[in-house]
């Protein structure tokens, strides 16, 4: 990443533009020395110096060890301050609402996870919200002021031309037209919202499979059937928020669901969604695992047929297979993405050997042949993901020395 070293704007600006690249090369490569700093970016020894007295004294870097196992004195190594700021995300779901607090480096610092039972008011929501970011941030040892962005991570969208939650009727609560003004009012930062499966893509993009990529698909199943849809490398998100929610496609070999804002359930979610797993183990005559919520059952039957690889496992992968790949195929004929990725607890439980028997159906369905790969994010990606956004609009506020 080259600093700029020349050409048009004023001193003041040239410097912010500088100073954000060196930033952005501490993030990237770690602790590096002045003589490093300016060799990656162009800028003289004398520059390079005064950039780095300037984001010290600014607190955005730290002057930490010394280089090791070259003759003479060891050169100082600057680092970008991790408390210089802090990012948090918010993963919501009818069950709980799970947390998190990242210093400027990226690194989680605290997590939180608040269980939601039944059925929340408004009000409820608001005061849920601000319990599990409280519940991070002091696991991180901060005060909430030290937080500069909070992303929420929810099933469905909220409408951009309304306001309202939309594609979530599972969700209690979150569909009050005053909600955001509430949370807005609440919390002490600026607040972002995101469809979750959306954020698993980001995740993706930032750290995992689809590194490099700028149109891909990420097609995800754990609670419901989704997608994310990322052309030009940016989310395509549609008019109301809803671009993705193929859990509502007509596909074959289901019949049609009329009146999708009503039942919440659609074609593609009935033939491939999580639920239908244990059913077809079932019409395989393969024998149950412990009773949990079907997400969990339904990984723990895939995760067990990809391991055990016999005849009646097989089929049952293949069966699964030629399921995701009818709906899939529909949607890689209609955008052509480089590549697929799949993701969820039931799809990564399949690993390499259920996206090999998807990919062989593709090649039968679909005119247009994305390479497909399995998500390597781990963990909670649509948290971590959360996050990434958060620390992406943080980063754009403090790395703008030139306010």
């Amino acid at each position: 990443m080259a600093a700029v070293t020349g050409g048009p704007g004023t001193p003041r600006v040239l410097r912010a533009m500088n100073d954000r690249a060196a930033l952005e090369l501490l993030l990237e490569h770690g602790p590096l020395s002045r003589a490093r700093i300016g060799r990656l970016t162009g800028l003289s020894k004398p520059t390079a110096s005064q950039l780095l007295a300037r984001l010290e004294a600014a607190g955005l870097v730290l002057a930490g060890g010394t280089t090791e196992g070259g003759p003479g004195p060891g050169a100082r190594l600057y680092e970008v301050n991790p408390a210089a700021a802090h990012a948090a995300a918010l993963d919501v779901t009818p069950g709980r609402i799970r947390a998190a607090v990242a210093d400027l480096t990226g690194r989680t610092v605290g997590h939180h996870e608040l269980p939601v039972p039944g059925r929340l008011p408004g009000a409820s929501v608001v005061r849920r919200v601000t319990e599990a970011l409280d519940g991070a941030v002091g696991a991180a040892g901060i005060t909430p002021d030290a937080v500069r962005r909070l992303v929420i991570a929810t099933p469905g969208a909220f409408d951009p031309n309304t306001g309202r939650l939309r594609y979530a009727d599972h969700l209690p609560g979150w569909h009050s037209p005053a909600l955001l003004g509430e949370l807005t009012a609440a919390l002490p930062m600026p607040v972002g919202y995101e469809n979750d499966v959306n954020l698993a893509a980001l995740a993706e993009q930032r750290l995992g499979a689809a590194r490099g990529h700028g149109d891909f698909v990420l097609l995800w199943n754990q609670e419901g059937l989704g997608a994310a849809l990322v052309l030009g490398g940016r989310l395509h998100r549609g008019w109301t928020g809803g671009a993705g929610e193929i859990g509502f496609l007509p596909v074959p070999g289901t019949p049609l669901a009329r009146g999708v804002g009503r039942t919440g359930s659609g074609g593609f979610q009935e033939l491939a969604g999580a639920q239908v797993i244990p059913r077809l183990a079932s019409e395989y005559g393969l024998p149950p695992v412990p009773d949990g919520p079907y997400p969990d059952t339904a990984a723990a039957l895939i995760a067990r047929a990809a391991r055990t690889g016999d005849a009646p496992h097989l089929r049952l992968l293949r069966a699964y297979a030629t399921r995701l790949a009818t709906g899939l195929a529909s949607l890689v004929s209609v955008l052509d993405p480089e590549l697929v990725v799949l993701s969820g607890t039931v799809l990564t439980a399949g690993g390499e050997t259920l996206r090999a028997l998807v990919e062989d159906e593709m090649a039968e369905l679909a005119a247009a042949q994305p390479r497909l790969a399995v998500a390597t994010v781990t963990g909670h990606p649509v948290l971590r993901g959360a996050l990434e956004s958060a620390l992406a609009a943080t980063r754009d506020e403090v790395f703008d020395t030139s306010r």
